[in-house]
């Protein structure tokens, strides 16, 4: 009998495949509530500090969540991208940094399924299960390239990145440069640097009206060196790599909702502390006023529209990875399109809701020590990641003519 062997090149480029069950969702969305409970209680007090939020990497490492995605097999939780997702929304509720930072670690760290050759993958995860990395990034498209020339076997980094969250706490760094010189000239390779390596340097000058804990300072590199281990492999048009950033998109219209839908809970609890009522009002409190229901019953029913369209997406975006190698472009540009949807609508929910929940508190809840504006800072700095327009744009010309925006970081 002959022997087949396999090339590994050959095998499916993702690691996961099928859809969360109840009892996995159920499993996951209870942590995460459990760490929201946790960071709820400080949040103000955490966001005035603006001090970098190692202690909140802490929480999210001892509850499992840094390792949800990562295969069984390699030490993770074995977990689905829907759980991931819904954990996301859950600690949103509470800290939209640290939802930030954990909705970034998912996708960077999937930079091993996107862009590694599946015979080292098993590797790299274990790597990061065992020690529990956080992986922070600096990818940011916007900034000029960063140097990349070829030494030796290995590279030299040269350059500045801006935005680069996670960067600041993360255990491990993901990068993108295009190659100088060498066998790879031209080539754009993804790689991973430790926090600490030689000639990199934190700049720490993240300081914005909000998201301020999630650590997305300016990263410099200095002559810093890029070892043939550090590089993850080429980052390529393919369908399947090319799927990570409509992840993310994803992710955000997840931390977003999970804003809204923290803002509606504590307008609540407000409301149905206020006494008395409105002088010209027939009811006894506020919360029994038909003005003051009225306004959150359209916030919140706007907002669980937008939720019920995310769990939906959630749950299709396993589908689409689990095709890994077979997924083809068109599968790829139109679930890129519906994200595109969840991204204007869940971008003015939450901002509707972040902003008007105070019609419904009244003027002693803008005190400063109560902390209501913490929800609209956050998601009004997230929100202009990309321009909620250009999402606008890519929906209505994928409707009327069929065809994609160009591909990129952003899309």
């Amino acid at each position: 009998m002959s022997t087949i062997t396999l090339d590994a090149r050959s095998l499916p480029r993702t690691p996961w495949h099928g859809h969360a069950e109840e009892s996995e969702l159920g499993h996951w969305s209870a942590v995460a509530r459990t760490v929201a409970e946790a960071l709820a209680v400080d949040a103000l007090a955490r966001d005035k500090a603006n001090a970098e939020p190692f202690s909140e990497v802490g929480l999210l490492r001892d509850s499992g969540l840094l390792n949800l995605l990562v295969p069984t097999e390699f030490g993770g939780g074995g977990g689905h991208w829907e759980s991931a997702f819904a954990a996301v929304r859950i600690i949103a509720t509470a800290d939209g940094s640290i939802a930030q930072l954990l909705a970034y670690h998912y996708a960077n760290q999937a930079s091993i399924a996107f862009y590694a050759d599946p015979a080292n993958q098993g590797a790299w995860f274990a790597r990061s299960a065992a020690d529990g990395w956080l992986w922070g990034d600096s990818v940011n498209p916007v900034d000029p390239d960063l140097h990349l020339v070829a030494e030796g076997d290995g590279y030299r980094l040269n350059g500045l990145k801006r935005f680069s969250t996670g960067s600041s706490v993360g255990d491990v760094i993901v990068i993108n440069a295009a190659v100088t010189g060498g066998k790879n000239d031209g080539k754009v390779l993804a790689f991973v640097l430790e926090r600490t390596r030689e000639g990199l340097e934190l700049l720490g000058d993240w300081d914005h009206l909000g998201q301020r804990l999630s650590a997305s300072g300016s990263v410099k590199y200095h002559d810093v060196f890029v070892a043939p281990q550090d590089v993850l492999g080429e980052v390529t048009a393919e369908p399947i790599a090319t799927l990570l950033t409509p992840g993310l998109q994803l992710a955000f219209g997840n931390f977003y909702l999970g804003i809204a839908e923290g803002a509606l809970s504590a307008g609540r609890a407000i409301l149905l502390e206020r006494k008395n009522s409105w002088f010209l009002s027939s009811a006894d409190t506020y919360a029994q006023d038909p003005v003051f229901q009225r306004i959150l019953g359209e916030l919140k029913a706007r907002t669980a529209a937008v939720g019920a369209l995310a769990e939906k997406l959630n749950r299709r975006f396993d589908t689409e990875v689990g095709r890994a190698g077979d997924l083809d472009e068109a599968q790829r540009g139109d679930i890129a399109v519906a994200i595109a949807e969840l991204k204007v609508v869940a971008t003015e929910a939450a901002l509707e809701v972040a902003n008007r929940i105070y019609e419904v508190t009244g003027s002693s809840s803008t005190k400063n020590d109560v902390g209501l504006d913490l929800f609209w800072r956050n998601v009004r700095t997230h929100s202009l990641h990309d321009p909620v327009d250009y999402k606008k744009i890519e929906v209505g010309t994928y409707f009327l003519h069929g065809t994609n925006a160009p591909l990129s970081l952003y899309t």
